[in-house]
Order: C-alpha cells, then sequence, then structure tokens
C-alpha cells in the first residue's frame, strides 16, 4: 500500500473514531477537529432530515450517541447520500449492540419515516390503465410507487404526546398519487389483505374479494364482493388505484 493510501486509511478511521485512533503525524489537532464535526455535521444533517421525530424523542442526550456509534462502526453498502438513512435503519436492526438503550418501537417508528423518502425518491413507470375502468371486472392498477405495511406499533400515532407501551398491530397503505405526494391510509388486517392480493396483478377485484371471503369462511360471499367494491372505489378517489388494466378489446 502507498503511503498516502495508508494516511487517507488512518485519517478516515480517526475522524470517525477519534478516541480509539489517533491522528496521522503531520495533522494538527484543530484541523483533525474541524474535518471530524465537519463529517458528524454532514451525516446528521442527512439523518434529521429524515427522522425529526426519532431524534426529538430520543433526545439530545441519546440522539447523538447513536449517530456517533453509527458513524464509528456501520459500513454503508453504498455511495449515495440520499441511501444514508436507509443504511442507518439496516445499521439499527443488525448492530449487535448500541450505545444506549432505545424504546422497544423506534426501530418501526424509524422505518416508518424512512418511508416517505423512499416513495418520494422511488423511480417508476406507470402502467397502463383505464382511469374509469370497472375494478371488479378488471385488474386494478395500483400506484406504482407503493407500500402495503404491517407493523407491530402504531407507529402513526408515536409522537412527543404519545409514546406506546404495548404493541399494536398496525397496518399501513404508503404510496404516492397521480400528483406525486406521498399519502398514508391506515388500513384494517381485510383491507391489507385484499391490497396484498391484488399487488400480485394476477386478479382481478371480483377475484380477489372472493379469495377474502374464502379466507375468511364468510357465509355471503357477494356481501364481502359488495364491501371490496366500496373499499377499491374509494382507494381509486384517493389515488392508490390508478384504474383498471386495458382489456384486449381496448388496447391501443
Amino acid at each position: 500500500m502507498d503511503a498516502f493510501q495508508q494516511f487517507q486509511i488512518d485519517f478516515g478511521r480517526h475522524v470517525r473514531d477519534p478516541r480509539a485512533h489517533p491522528r496521522p503525524t503531520g495533522v494538527s489537532a484543530r484541523r483533525a477537529g474541524i474535518y471530524s464535526e465537519l463529517l458528524y455535521n454532514n451525516l446528521e444533517g442527512f439523518l434529521l432530515a429524515c427522522f425529526p421525530i426519532s431524534h426529538e424523542l430520543l433526545g439530545q442526550r441519546r440522539w447523538p450517541k447513536l449517530v456517533r456509534a453509527f458513524l464509528r462502526d456501520a459500513r454503508c453498502h453504498t455511495p449515495y447520500f440520499r441511501e444514508i438513512p436507509r443504511e442507518f435503519l439496516r445499521w439499527l436492526s443488525q448492530a449487535e449492540t448500541l450505545p444506549v438503550k432505545l424504546p422497544p418501537w423506534l426501530g418501526e417508528l424509524a422505518h416508518y419515516e424512512w418511508v416517505e423518502l423512499a416513495l418520494d425518491v422511488m423511480e417508476t413507470k406507470t402502467p397502463a390503465h383505464d382511469p374509469t375502468g370497472d375494478l371488479l371486472a378488471g385488474v386494478p392498477v395500483l400506484a406504482p410507487a407503493m407500500m402495503n405495511l404491517a407493523y407491530s406499533w402504531p407507529v402513526q400515532r408515536i409522537g412527543p404526546d404519545y409514546r406506546p407501551r404495548k404493541p399494536q398491530v398496525t397496518h399501513l397503505l404508503v404510496y404516492r398519487d397521480r400528483a406525486d405526494e406521498v399519502q398514508f391510509i391506515e388500513q384494517n388486517p381485510v383491507s391489507a389483505r385484499l391490497l396484498a392480493l391484488l399487488q400480485e396483478g394476477q386478479r382481478n377485484g371480483r377475484e380477489a374479494c372472493l379469495a377474502i371471503a374464502t379466507e375468511l369462511q364468510h357465509p355471503q360471499p357477494e356481501a364481502v364482493v359488495a364491501h371490496g367494491a366500496r373499499l377499491l372505489e374509494e382507494l381509486r378517489v384517493a389515488g392508490a388505484i390508478f384504474g383498471a388494466a386495458p382489456t384486449p378489446a381496448t388496447t391501443g
């Protein structure tokens, strides 16, 4: 290894963890301190933009310790700055030890905060569809930027005024609508399951509703279809469903 390469490695180790790694020869304490502070501030800036609630709830004691541990210990898998929040999530979920004790819901809260950024930058193509198409007879075309999520905690309610003590299974549909705005809809388990079936892209709306009725062993399948039709229409109005896939007769 060339001398300049060894210097870069040693300097990088020092600015990431000054206490554990001495300054390379010839680097003043003031200059190294400036680099270390700039690196921390830049990293924290990306995290603050994505995790404002987590930051507020952890406070000025635990949050900086967590960020410094991430800077020191994490080995990111991508060079893109916009992926830093996702790398932070990965590190949180995989780290064997953390410098502070976190609430049991913190990991899911952080993921919930990250989802908005993830969908905002997600590159998608809108498939062909009929905006006014029959959602029961046709295959519903979902918003291409969409996540159908299930959490063990009510993450959408967590904040300075509410910190849950017991888990509560929560289903959330998060998507980017026609105006490219990220939207959130709280779902019940049945509607979340219906969306999961539709995400497979193989069933039309009626078939998906009947599959739900079978899973529920519902005595009146047509009642489930009627309820599903109303739900699908509500999702179309909300922008989570763009329309129905064109049939061969209408293609072109």
